[in-house]
């Protein structure tokens, strides 16, 4: 009789080869992708042609010059969205946003208004537009509130357009908002992120007028973020409770292959998965979401798409979206779509690259190297302070990668280490110590002379890739490469605006100063900049981020590791962390305190879920059976040493024959693995019990780390070892092979 893993695998073989044919596949219709991009978003172009001129230019200077929407408009706005939305078979809509639970919240709303009369309108004002209330007592608060004082309030963000999502029963509009308290708190990412997003255009645009840019109205700054997905058959993922509740294996041995022939990174997709790509990226770009890039990643059964570069506030929204849309689409094309940092051991997890630059409102990138000494010198300010940022806020960088999940990766072979470094390239760092009169061991070009009359130019790509940094310039952006791939993008995205303000500040007071002073702007840079480079040159570090004598020679420039989560949330507080956002009020300091207590208890209630998971797993669908193996691995000893005439006891051997010997290994091998795995089970449901006594965040989070995990550890230890024993027929999880490579 066969299981249900095994009915599930040849279920799934049947599939693909019914759909096999002697001839080619037909060719589908073209999509046409220019106009279904933006076809589901109320955009610019749709205010255009349904707003009267004098309310589209109003909103078009709010959504491109970020100043405040006329309230006097809003109704006018509100019954053009209503209008749009409904012919687009809208039954509801939402104000859509992003508490501190790390995912998306709505509450959905009827258009339909019942008259009195027994006829119904459909309505929507310009107040439900821009101001709603949900209940926020069940979202983390992290004590800024308590949870008997329910009031939260949502506002429309207007430079993220509304949009709308397709239901069976009817289609949603979407309002993307802040989420704050009655007392005025941010409850949400959004609401800093915007803040971040003021505060660095406001100290870039004090540099642009040192240089005598008088245009520029404001400055972007502009993400592209990469997104690493596994896809598991649904059919199999659902023998696997640790996959449907956690999103990750909590046990299982490697697969015989994995990723070390690598032939899977950038291979042929499996046909089944690009139809599922394909399902996904139409989707999108009807989103207005500018989908470009898709591929096989390194590890068998993981994958990778990639937008264009958009100004981050939207980007992050896009992001939360794609996530959003990758969960909700995998069901249709029999998969389970999964963005654990690590759902596999032993294979390369999954993060999120984002690629960060500084954009002027004429669109010029501001890490751009220029063609001029002008804008060269300029790109060596910007440079300046990126480098600036990165070497005083370290810390606070850190703080945007965090959790539960990125924790198994940072810092093994796929991912960057704990350390946050910079990697500018041989060239560029050659060109730094020159400018702070250094030579460098291998010179590539001549010395040259800082200023904005003799700076040379400097080469748009000038050097290989290093995927062991954290934070790498690629030519006219900096790639951040530790954020995990479940994480929203905001945090890390609200740390560096954060972090490059102060240092900008820091960099136009001085200028300032010295050009109020009577000094040409070229002499003042002569003094700022090479002073500058050398002070932050310690974060520099162009070698292999995974070698064994990195984090020896970091240590020795005074950069910090925060090898895990919990370490790196003791530091929230901190008074140089605390800075960063106090200084150009992107947080408060009730808002700073309340996210480190949330993430503390959010890290915490992780571990313990997993914990939860895995114990009842093990319980309940593993010890059964390797129980059972045990016993026919007795009876089978017993039977051989009847047949033999053999009456010593177990573990006599050396008068036993060969076979004997054998069978008793195994058997002895199931009694000893099943018994500590037992005990281990018990120790850890009486650690799980302690940690949910343990009064404060940080004690619970810190117990989650030094006792949950090591003996969840020694669980899995004993389970993967009883896997590898295990008859084949009987085992009943779906292994690493099967789930890696049947797609």
């Amino acid at each position: 009789m066969s299981s249900p893993r095994q009915e599930a695998i040849l279920a799934i073989l049947s599939a693909d080869t019914t759909e096999e044919s002697s001839g080619p596949a037909p060719l589908r219709p073209a999509v046409d992708m220019q106009s279904l991009f933006g076809r589901d978003v109320f955009n610019l172009h749709a205010m255009r042609e349904r707003l009267p001129r004098d309310v589209y230019r109003k909103m078009e200077k709010t959504i491109r010059c970020r100043a405040p929407m006329p309230a006097d408009i809003a109704d006018i706005v509100a019954s053009a969205i209503r209008d749009w939305a409904l012919e687009r078979g809208a039954t509801h809509y939402t104000h859509w946003f992003q508490p501190m639970t790390g995912v998306t919240a709505e509450k959905h709303d009827a258009f339909l208004a019942p008259t009195g009369d027994g006829h119904a309108i459909q309505e929507f004002s310009g107040k439900m537009l821009v101001c709603g209330e949900p209940d926020a007592s069940s979202f983390p608060s992290g004590g800024i509130r308590s949870t008997f004082e329910a009031r939260g309030y949502t506002a429309w963000d207007p430079t993220s357009p509304v949009f709308i999502l397709p239901g069976k029963g009817g289609n949603t509009l979407h309002i993307p908002t802040i989420f704050y308290s009655w007392s005025g708190e941010s409850l949400d990412r959004k609401t800093p992120l915007l803040r971040s997003i003021e505060a660095v255009s406001r100290q870039a645009l004090r540099v642009l007028r040192l240089f005598g840019d008088t245009e520029a109205t404001h400055v972007s700054p502009m993400v592209g973020a990469e997104q690493e997905y596994f896809l598991v058959d649904r059919r199999l993922a659902a023998l696997r409770p640790d996959l449907l509740m956690t999103g990750a294996t909590l046990s299982g041995l490697p697969s015989p292959k994995g990723q070390e022939m690598e032939d899977h990174y950038f291979g042929a997709v499996p046909r089944r998965v690009m139809a599922f790509m394909q399902d996904v990226e139409n989707r999108l770009i009807a989103l207005g979401i500018p989908v470009r890039t898709r591929h096989n990643e390194v590890a068998p059964g993981q994958f990778e798409m990639a937008p264009l570069y958009e100004e981050v506030n939207i980007a992050t929204d896009h992001n939360m979206l794609t996530m959003n849309m990758l969960r909700h689409v995998a069901p249709e094309h029999g998969f389970v779509c999964l963005l654990h940092e690590k759902p596999f051991a032993g294979v390369n997890g999954s993060g999120k690259h984002n690629n960060w630059s500084l954009c002027s409102s004429d669109g010029r990138n501001l890490l751009d190297p220029g063609d001029t000494p002008r804008t060269n010198a300029r790109f060596l300010v910007f440079l300046a302070a990126v480098l600036r940022a990165v070497h005083k806020h370290a810390m606070a960088l850190r703080l945007g990668a965090i959790g539960a999940g990125n924790d198994h990766r940072l810092g093994a072979n796929e991912a960057p280490p704990a350390i946050i470094s910079v990697y500018l390239g041989d060239l560029l760092e050659e060109t730094l110590l020159n400018i702070i009169g250094e030579q460098p061991a291998h010179a590539r070009t001549a010395p040259v002379e800082i200023g904005v009359s003799t700076l040379p130019p400097l080469p748009r790509d000038y050097s290989d890739r290093n995927r062991t940094s954290p934070f790498a310039f690629t030519g006219n952006k900096f790639e951040f490469r530790a954020i995990g791939s479940s994480q929203s993008i905001a945090p890390a995205n609200i740390a560096l605006n954060s972090a490059v303000a102060c240092a900008l500040d820091d960099i136009a007071t001085e200028l300032e100063a010295a050009v109020e002073g009577g000094k040409e702007l070229n002499d003042a840079l002569k003094d700022l900049l090479p002073r500058l480079f050398r002070e932050h040159m310690p974060v520099i570090f162009n070698g292999n981020g995974y070698s064994a004598e990195w984090p020896k020679e970091a240590a020795r420039r005074g950069l910090p590791n925060l090898k895990d989560t919990v370490a790196a949330l003791e530091h929230y507080d901190d008074p140089e962390v605390m800075e960063v956002f106090l200084r150009n009020r992107v947080l408060s300091e009730p808002e700073i305190l309340a996210r480190q207590g949330i993430l503390q208890e959010n890290y915490a209630l992780t571990i313990g879920l997993e914990a939860s998971v895995l114990e009842r797993m093990l319980r309940e669908i593993v010890l059964p059976v390797t129980l059972r193996a045990q016993g026919r691995a007795a009876r089978l000893v017993a039977e051989i040493r009847a047949a033999e005439g053999t009456t010593a006891d177990f573990g006599a051997g050396a008068a036993n024959s060969p076979v004997t010997s054998q069978e008793e290994r195994r058997y002895t091998a199931f009694r000893t693995h099943n018994t500590a795995l037992m005990t281990a089970l018990d120790e850890l449901h009486a650690a799980r019990e302690q940690l949910a006594d343990m009064e404060g965040a940080p004690a619970r989070a810190r117990a989650a780390r030094d006792v949950v995990l090591p003996l969840m550890l020694r669980c899995r230890k004993h389970c993967d070892a009883l896997e590898g024993m295990t008859d084949d027929a009987a085992w009943p999880l779906p292994k690493y092979a099967e789930l890696l490579w049947t797609h």
